[in-house]
């Protein structure tokens, strides 16, 4: 699978957005994994990230939108876990305090939660080992 690249408007350069590529190829390959594993069909994206005007950045805050929740959830349990969170990072991008909070109490409430960097097919292996029910996460700070 090609890595898709975000398309400028008015005939500009593409603006490279590798998170949102990684993103896109992943629920990509989600999408047509899902005929042989119907529970893919339950992967989300949850829109936390991106530029916004003030206007909608509040419309979705009072929505319930907030900072530093991960990126993808696939809401299945396996392996004695209730779900999985990834959090996707490309670059020389790294997590945010507020990311760090939730990636713990996420973990100390029973779900998987991993940082995938700059490779979605990464954040596919983990997602299909999570699914066999073999995935050991790390503990949680406290």
């Amino acid at each position: 699978m090609r890595l898709t690249k975000t398309k400028a408007k008015g005939g500009k350069k593409p603006r490279r957005e590798p998170e949102r590529a990684m993103q896109v190829n992943l629920f990509t390959w989600a999408k047509m994994a899902s005929g042989a594993d119907p529970r893919l069909k339950l992967l989300f994206a949850v829109p936390n990230g991106g530029k916004r005007d003030y206007v909608t950045a509040a419309r979705m805050q009072a929505e319930g939108v907030k900072r530093g929740v991960p990126d993808v959830c696939l809401p299945v349990p396996a392996g004695g876990y209730h779900g999985l969170w990834l959090e996707l990072k490309a670059g020389k991008n790294t997590l945010s305090e507020e990311q760090a909070v939730w990636l713990n109490l996420l973990r100390a409430h029973g779900y998987v939660v991993d940082v995938v960097r700059d490779d979605w097919e990464q954040a596919k292996r983990i997602i299909e080992h999570y699914l066999r029910g073999k995935f050991r996460a790390p503990e949680a700070k406290p």
